[in-house]
């Protein structure tokens, strides 16, 4: 799959609004872009879950450690994959930033606290699983936790657009048969 010299880049933030410019990647921002590309389509953040399915814990989780992954390729690429750029024209740190920014941490520091305390009433011996699809706001953290999911898939196709490969994630092969794929977190 060729990699393209530019990309129109739309992508819906919630909270945030939207993020629409041109990317010119270098050969950094696209080895960056696949890094975040593999930690996406590996993680429960692309895979939709069904009501049936999955610890919404584990689901936080998954998602909160995007920050550490995300922050590591920054660093690990550093300026190069940051330079300022004129109105309109992105980069793979500037993409990356509004990512974390306005849609996992606005999506966390509701959730992560609201859980936990809800955690907190598990009765001693008490089936956590049941408990957790019992609470009165499972299914409103599921509904935001697909709204991330979505925000999360945009990226990687991007992500996968700009590294030059195909898009394994959100069940697809490279053959476009659909799978559904296994995931560790």
């Amino acid at each position: 799959m060729p990699q393209p010299a530019q990309v129109s880049v739309k992508l819906s933030i919630p909270l945030f609004g939207e993020i629409n410019g041109v990317w010119e990647p270098d050969d950094a921002e696209r080895r960056a872009a696949w890094e975040l590309y593999v930690e996406l389509i590996t993680r429960v953040t692309v895979v939709d879950l069904r009501p049936d399915e999955g610890l919404m814990r584990e689901a936080l989780a998954s998602v909160y450690t995007l920050f550490g992954s995300t922050r590591e390729i920054l660093r690990r690429y550093g300026p190069e994959v940051a330079p300022r750029r004129a109105p309109g024209r992105l980069s793979f740190g500037a993409i990356a930033v509004a990512v974390l920014n306005g849609t996992l941490r606005p999506f966390l520091a509701r959730w992560h606290p609201a859980l936990t305390s809800d955690e907190a009433t598990l009765p001693e011996g008490g089936d956590p699983v049941a408990h957790e699809r019992a609470w009165e706001h499972a299914d409103e953290l599921r509904r935001e936790l697909d709204q991330v999911r979505s925000s999360l898939t945009d990226l990687a196709q991007l992500l996968a657009e700009v590294a030059g490969v195909a898009h394994f994630h959100d069940g697809a092969t490279d053959d476009g048969d659909q799978t559904r794929p296994d995931t560790d977190d």
